[in-house]
């Protein structure tokens, strides 16, 4: 099995919609009629979920003439959330197909195709001229791929001068290898990551100025305990995503999220760039 199809097979199991559908009917919500709030819980697939992408979204400008690019689309919740923030088109695309079917299936339910697109597409080659995009964000990506510098690099291509670059990555800590699965691996086969002084040399290095790069360490550990506290009070915590993507595992997967983030195996940062 090559990495990019072992990546893929961790987050498809191929009834993702129909999963999705009868969470939506269990929270009371017709799945053929969802808003954007009541999908939030389940496609937002990245540590602290909505609340992150608006966090994000806060550190950029984007307006209705803006094309902005989604690297690692999932099932397109923060490019729906972009688009209707921002009023600006947003291309996402995902090495998932299942992924990519679903998020366009959700797109046009809530009539947003005019705006929203995906494609399936290697994050290290891009299906997109040079000098495509007015803005790129890439949500809890970089930990599939191994060669950084070369997805740094490619992002710097189809970006125009002066566009920006936002990314949300799980960064390596100093207590030693996270525990697996993860939500981005199975194993360590797929997941390779960088500390922040690595990644803020590679954003460097491929021709963008960084501008922030900070950790988000402790939100996150506010966000699980905030989440913990409602599972415990019998309701359903906001972040659903890991459960719908991973099911039967997801219990284990968040046990040893909770596990790195405390031991400081995995240090989550975002980091804030400029195309020179």
């Amino acid at each position: 099995m090559n990495t990019d199809r072992e990546v893929s097979s961790h987050y498809s199991r191929g009834d993702l919609l129909s999963r999705l559908s009868a969470a939506l009917s269990e929270d009371g919500v017709d799945p053929e009629r969802p808003s954007i709030e009541s999908l939030a819980p389940y496609d937002q697939f990245h540590g602290r979920g909505l609340e992150a992408t608006s966090e994000i979204a806060g550190l950029i400008q984007a307006g209705p003439t803006d094309h902005v690019l989604d690297i690692g689309s999932g099932i397109g919740g923060p490019a729906r959330y972009f688009a209707n923030r921002f009023g600006c088109s947003v291309t996402g695309i995902d090495l998932t197909p299942e992924f990519c079917d679903v998020a366009r299936h959700l797109t046009r339910l809530l009539k947003m195709e005019d705006r929203v697109r995906f494609e399936v597409g290697d994050a290290l080659a891009m299906p997109f001229s040079d000098a495509s995009f007015d803005g790129a964000y890439s949500l809890n990506v970089s930990m599939n791929i191994a060669d950084k510098s070369a997805f740094y690099r490619e992002i710097h291509r189809v970006l125009r001068p002066g566009a920006w670059l936002v990314l949300s990555e799980v960064a390596k800590g100093e207590g030693g290898d996270p525990d697996y699965p993860t939500p981005w691996a199975g194993s360590a086969r797929t997941s390779f990551l960088s500390t922040p002084e690595e990644t803020r040399r590679s954003v460097l290095e491929a021709g963008f100025d960084v501008i922030r790069l900070h950790g988000t360490l402790d939100k996150a550990r506010e966000f699980g305990a905030r989440s913990r506290a409602m599972v415990e009070r019998g309701e359903k915590p906001p972040h659903r995503a890991v459960i719908l993507i991973h099911g039967d595992t997801a219990t284990r997967i968040m046990a040893n999220m909770s596990r790195g983030l405390s031991e400081g195996r995995i240090v989550p940062i975002e980091v804030l760039g400029r195309k020179r």
